[in-house]
């Protein structure tokens, strides 16, 4: 989640009054914005739970808007082990959503649709959201709900780890939904170039792995939090962050993950234990 805090004072407003009509008028009518940004990472953590086998990931995300508040985006990575999900090595996101601001809060309503390139597609899934986000003194929170109707790509397909394992289907067929819900906040270092920010989920609901590993809350019920800061490098559209992220999925839970989500299905130490990610992005 990316937060931007923005303030603008008497030099600016003269700056506006020298500016010739035709140059405003130019700079207010654009009634479609496009933004995105392209980065690095030590690891993709989706809720907590590390999708690439703790390595790097290359990620990136481009969104349309327009002045009416709709949106449509995408947003992709690179995945790690059995985690391809029958297909590419790559999961794309595909967003929708409105957006409007009521006095002080802004309210987003929308929808991603998961979905791996070349997999099958039992495992692409959908899940709407609704986020709410607003100013706390000097830090701006968001809080969020996102709920996936019962689907194919989050049931329980497997009873156990050896089953994900050896890749035999015990429930094949099984739909679950889920529910996650968070908080994100952030506050900005006057004069650094540094913000401060926090995460908290919970995660219910699709209690165990889909077709292919599929899987929102794998373990069914637990809780994920970050927290962390970004540095915007002077002169640059570059932000170098870094994170502290953790869960309370115990490490037998995070053994039933483990052959879904490591390359090759053998790797070693847990994919939802506690790291530190850090981050290059550049966003235009």
């Amino acid at each position: 989640m990316k937060f931007r805090l923005a303030a603008a004072v008497a030099p600016v407003a003269l700056a506006l009054f020298a500016t010739p009509a035709f140059a405003q008028e130019a700079e207010e009518s654009k009634p479609v914005t496009v933004s995105g940004s392209v980065g690095l990472v030590s690891d993709y953590r989706f809720r907590g739970v590390s999708q690439s086998d703790r390595s790097l990931a290359i990620q990136g995300g481009l969104t349309i808007a327009h002045e009416s508040g709709f949106y449509i985006g995408t947003w992709g990575s690179n995945l790690a082990g059995w985690g391809t999900f029958g297909g590419a090595n790559m999961e794309l996101d595909l967003i929708a959503g409105y957006k409007h601001t009521f006095g002080d809060a802004t309210v987003d309503v929308g929808a991603t649709w998961y979905m791996y390139p070349r997999g099958f597609d039992n495992t692409d899934f959908i899940e709407p959201y609704v986020k709410v986000s607003g100013s706390l003194g000097p830090a701006s929170v968001t809080a969020g709900i996102a709920y996936a109707p019962k689907q194919e790509a989050l049931g329980a397909w497997y009873a156990d780890g050896a089953a994900a394992a050896a890749g035999v289907y015990t429930a094949p067929g099984d739909k679950n939904d889920n529910l996650y819900v968070w908080t994100d906040a952030a506050a900005g270092i006057p004069d650094t170039g540094l913000t401060l920010k926090a995460h908290v989920g919970y995660s219910k609901g699709n209690e165990g792995l889909g077709p292919f590993a599929t899987s929102v809350a794998p373990t069914g019920e637990y809780l994920d939090w970050s927290l962390g800061a970004d540095y915007a490098i002077p002169g640059t559209p570059l932000t170098l962050g870094v994170s502290y992220i953790d869960t309370d999925i115990s490490d037998a839970e995070a053994a039933y993950l483990q052959p879904s989500f490591s390359r090759g299905q053998d790797g070693t130490g847990s994919i939802a234990g506690s790291t530190v990610v850090v981050s290059l992005t550049a966003a235009f």
